[in-house]
């Protein structure tokens, strides 16, 4: 017997992830991307590594005004320097790190329990 919906009305779901796309609802998406709970799901103009990031990169995620953030790093889980996450962390915003398919269902549990989250997801593009 369900007790919950699957998902609520108006939250994004990320419905399908292969690597190199992510789907939220119908919709495909082949960059980086930001997917916040609600609202419009956003590009995300980073470089290709996790390595590479750095603080400046998640003023898109600070405008979505999350309490918590997944970070899909990739194909692998790397995790980001806490000094490019300073931001983050001043405003008392959670971020967890993990490889993106990981990142893709923790946020939809997390979406689907009413949370304020944001996906920050780095795509394996080729």
């Amino acid at each position: 017997m369900k007790f919950q919906p699957d998902t609520l009305d108006g939250v994004n779901a990320i419905t399908r992830f292969d690597g190199t796309r992510l789907w939220v609802g119908p919709q495909p998406h082949d960059q980086h991307v930001l997917v916040p709970w609600r609202g419009a799901v956003q590009a995300w103009a980073v470089p290709a590594s996790a390595a590479e990031l750095q603080a400046q990169h998640f003023e898109a995620v600070l405008a979505l005004q999350p309490e918590l953030v997944i970070f899909g790093s990739g194909a692998r889980q790397h995790f980001l320097a806490p000094r490019h996450l300073a931001a983050l962390m001043a405003r008392g915003i959670g971020v967890e790190a993990m490889d993106s398919a990981a990142a893709c269902r923790t946020y939809n549990v997390l979406a689907a329990e009413g949370r304020q989250v944001v996906a920050a997801v780095l795509l394996h593009l080729a």
